[in-house]
């Protein structure tokens, strides 16, 4: 195999020939050019690997060759060189299609760290996906125009090394989606690194994120990696990252900008290297005009969004979606996959799926459970619709009963009632039941503690 060719564009000597040392101590053969017009000559002579190229540029930017690269050469990873602390500059060039970036002065760990991550696309083809499942484990499912939209920007955005905030209501596979990012990109034999932001407990967050030194606080017993350094390589993924407390959002985006982290308890940071992709069910930009969501993380995170659409959006999947999920229960169940009979197919048809993929998936648990004789009929099919009353008004219906309870009690009861019917649907999944109930997590952890819920 040829060695890997890179194009480094500086007008600074000093900056091209220590890049270009650094480069060929990795194998790699360069091309200097110190500025936009040599740049262009050099593409018209040379076909590239990687190019870096700083932002300034005596005869332009590095925007102008990053644009006439995406044209003429989309598969060649661009990363640039930005001054330190410009992260505007760093934010424009990710959304504009650049695989990465490296600050002035030059951190030669992190240009090792990037040359190799970029030189893992060399030759490869755009990985088209199998898509045949719908768990974690397999592949989005569906031929609709809203999913073919979503696998093509699946494979584009995992060639780069932006972060990428996925959005989309709760149970529509967004947490597939970000392992499809991760399996599809160049770091795809690194670790990925899944965690729900709204289950970790506040005060315990910083040591979960960051890792903590023996004796940094009370059963500190032994040092221990925190979550960045877990997924080192690799990609972390932050679901419901909306959940984070501010305090948190200001030492997350701060490892972000630095790619160090410093443990509980550490004098010394930590070089990391991670991409960083979030998720949440909620509108960011709505919670950062409530103040509830900080606007500097908020646009670092969200240099590329993906929107999964909700199931009752895509309805025309739904055929391919329960063939694959009945195929993947009765291999489970070590059984024959049931027919759906045409009297189920109409009841499944007319649902929407508030809950989306999950639902779906719920519904399909339960009828292969019930069915007999190897099919599935409408009585198999179970599916919750909200009932319109015909009793009593809301106020008379929420007055305590004559048996001298008082009214705060009463409605102590009534919510504990509701929270235990949230959890049983959501087979006690407490993520799920907050969402449903229209709390956060740490809300519902409490109203459970406080109603003395815990032991049930």
């Amino acid at each position: 195999m040829t060695k890997p060719v890179a194009l480094i564009v500086d007008d600074e000597p000093d900056i091209l020939e220590l890049l270009g040392l650094t480069l060929e101590q990795m194998d790699v053969d360069t091309v200097p050019a110190s500025d936009l017009a040599s740049a262009r000559a050099a593409l018209e002579r040379h076909h590239f690997d990687l190019c870096l190229t700083d932002m300034r540029l005596p005869d332009g930017d590095g925007m102008e060759l990053l644009s006439l690269m995406q044209d003429a050469h989309p598969d060649v990873p661009v990363a640039v060189i930005t001054a330190h602390g410009n992260v505007e500059a760093a934010v424009k060039a990710l959304k504009a299609g650049a695989f990465d970036f490296v600050s002035k002065p030059v951190d030669l760990q992190d240009l090792r760290a990037l040359v190799r991550t970029a030189l893992k696309l060399r030759g490869g083809p755009d990985q088209d996906a199998d898509d045949d499942g719908v768990d974690a484990g397999s592949r989005l499912i569906g031929d609709s125009s809203g999913m073919q939209h979503l696998r093509q920007l699946i494979r584009r955005v995992a060639r780069s090394q932006a972060p990428v905030l996925i959005t989309g209501e709760s149970g529509t596979g967004k947490e597939l989606v970000a392992r499809l990012v991760h399996e599809q990109s160049p770091r795809a034999d690194a670790p990925f690194v899944p965690v729900n932001c709204g289950a970790i407990p506040a005060e315990l967050m910083e040591s979960e994120f960051f890792g903590h030194r023996k004796g940094s606080f009370t059963g500190a017993t032994a040092d221990r990696d925190g979550l960045f350094q877990a997924a080192q390589g690799g990609t972390l993924f932050l679901d419901e990252v909306g959940e984070l407390p501010l305090a948190m959002q200001v030492k997350l985006l701060r490892v972000i900008q630095e790619r160090a982290v410093r443990p509980v308890g550490g004098r010394e940071e930590i070089p990391v290297d991670v991409r960083i992709l979030s998720a949440t069910h909620r509108n960011l930009a709505k919670a950062v005009q409530a103040g509830e969501f900080r606007e500097d993380i908020f646009y670092r995170l969200n240099v590329i969004e993906l929107q999964v659409p909700p199931l009752r959006e895509r309805m025309a999947d739904l055929a391919m979606l329960v063939e694959s999920i009945l195929a993947r229960l009765a291999l489970r169940l070590e059984m024959n996959k049931p027919d759906v009979s045409p009297e189920a197919w109409q009841k499944l048809s007319a649902h929407h799926f508030p809950g989306n993929v999950r639902e779906l998936e719920n519904v399909l648990e339960r009828a292969i459970t019930l069915s007999e004789g190897g099919r599935i009929g409408a009585e198999d099919i179970f599916i919750k619709t909200p009932a319109r009353s015909t009793g009593p008004g809301l106020a008379e219906w929420v007055l305590p009963p004559d048996n001298g309870q008082s009214l705060p009690e009463f409605l102590e009861d009534l919510e504990r009632e509701c929270i235990r019917r949230a959890l049983s649907q959501c087979r006690y999944n407490k993520t799920e039941a907050a969402q449903r109930l229209g709390m956060t997590f740490r809300q519902l952890r409490y109203r459970i503690s406080k109603l003395g819920l815990e032991s049930e």
